[in-house]
């Protein structure tokens, strides 16, 4: 069977889960529409500000935009969040207080994330009296619900924090329903205290959102899924407007939190990508899927199943050897539009605790929504295959790769 034959028969096979993402990006785009008709945006919201930012409506427009769209009270969305890690690490630092307690129900946190909250000397939670407690996952990589309840029924905590995707473990990220069944379980329990959800890479694949089945705070990054391939940089946190204006003080200033800041350059490309996600989420998604599809026909364990919808754009791809890892992610970097004549070595990047080799040959740097894969040069060797504008895109990359691992 030729290279093409098995792509061909692929789609085939995913013919009915395509039609079921389109689906679901048909829902999710009419929110969004509806979104910012509500919102009444404007040209006017696009202009440039500057200085202070005092009374900048598109800032605070689009703010509106993702709270309507994802069924919040408020939210922040703002270029003056970095990255995924500092969104939630703003959010971290605006809710809690010293000597707080914090139980994830996920497991252990994404590897940037460990320094945010057991780092020593650094700033961390723990130099603050926070502490941040874990419950592990079950034999199958599931949220442990009775080691959940136990936990909350045996000690006081004032944040449950969740991380809906894999990060880089060898498992299925967190469906909305399982999510659902989180939140509920732990309400059950007694708890008031602010459920919290590291909502990376999971926007607009499903039809709800974290924050419309009992989550109180969702955090992301805008180079990935909501910034929809446009947005330059940024992040967002949305949720109750109590838990919003406390983030908005640490974000800026607590005399005067959300009131202030500007950004030189206009919005147009943060309320487009945001229009544009549902499509381009869409997109990654199929792409996903197909090499998931080609993968396991040639004998690759890959995670998630490939008979169901994924619950986030990620597909988690195992190797025997380093070299089959590295030769993997160089293969993805070989057909970016950027820097496609780059051959990749794994480095030291800050807040992980191995050498990481990534292929991101990208507008926008580092956008894990743009066709990009990365892994932790550590055993197991699984390979992290995201994103992808355009499903085309994605066809050729798993076209290139295939010939090579057929070679």
């Amino acid at each position: 069977m030729t290279v093409e034959e098995r792509i061909l028969d692929a789609e085939q096979k995913l013919a009915p889960m395509f039609d079921e993402i389109d689906r679901i990006a048909l829902f999710n785009q009419e929110k969004v529409l509806n979104a910012f008709r509500e919102e009444r945006i404007a040209l006017r919201h696009f202009m440039a500000s500057t200085g202070y930012g005092y009374g900048d409506e598109g800032r605070e427009s689009l703010g509106k935009v993702y709270a309507h769209a994802f069924g919040a009270e408020r939210a922040i969305v703002s270029p003056s969040i970095l990255s995924g890690t500092h969104a939630l690490t703003v959010a971290l630092f605006g809710v809690l207080r010293p000597g707080n307690r914090v139980l994830c129900i996920s497991g252990v946190p994404y590897d940037t994330l460990r320094g945010v909250v057991w780092g020593k000397g650094n700033g961390s939670l723990a130099d603050f009296g926070i502490t941040f407690e874990t419950v592990p996952l079950d034999d199958f990589g599931k949220i442990d619900l009775s080691a959940v309840r136990k936990a909350l029924q045996s000690g006081s905590y004032d944040m449950v924090y969740l991380q809906r995707s894999r990060g880089y473990e060898l498992r299925d990220s967190f469906t909305i329903e399982e999510i659902s069944e989180a939140c509920h379980c732990v309400r059950d329990c007694g708890f008031t205290g602010c459920i919290f959800v590291d909502n990376c890479y999971g926007e607009f694949v499903e039809t709800r959102e974290p924050t419309q089945v009992g989550a109180d705070l969702i955090v992301g990054s805008l180079i990935k899924n909501p910034g929809g391939g446009l947005a330059p940089t940024g992040g967002y946190i949305a949720g109750k407007a109590s838990y919003i204006a406390m983030c908005e003080n640490r974000l800026t200033a607590p005399s005067v939190g959300g009131e202030v800041g500007s950004y030189a350059y206009g919005y147009q490309l943060f309320y487009q990508g945001f229009f544009l996600a549902p499509h381009v989420v869409a997109q990654a998604l199929k792409g996903a899927l197909l090499i998931g599809q080609c993968m396991a026909e040639l004998g690759y364990q890959n995670y998630p199943s490939i008979d169901r919808l994924p619950p986030d754009i990620t597909r988690a791809v195992r190797f025997d050897t380093e070299k089959q890892l590295t030769d993997f992610i160089q293969s993805v970097q070989d057909v970016s539009p950027v820097d496609s004549f780059v051959k990749l070595e794994a480095w030291d990047m800050p807040g992980y605790d191995c050498k990481v080799i990534m292929a991101a040959g990208t507008f926008n740097s580092g956008a894990s929504i743009e066709l990009s894969a990365d892994a932790p040069i550590r055993e197991p060797y699984v390979a992290y295959f995201q994103g992808g504008l355009t499903y085309e895109h994605c066809k050729l990359a798993v076209r290139e790769i295939l010939k090579k691992l057929l070679a």
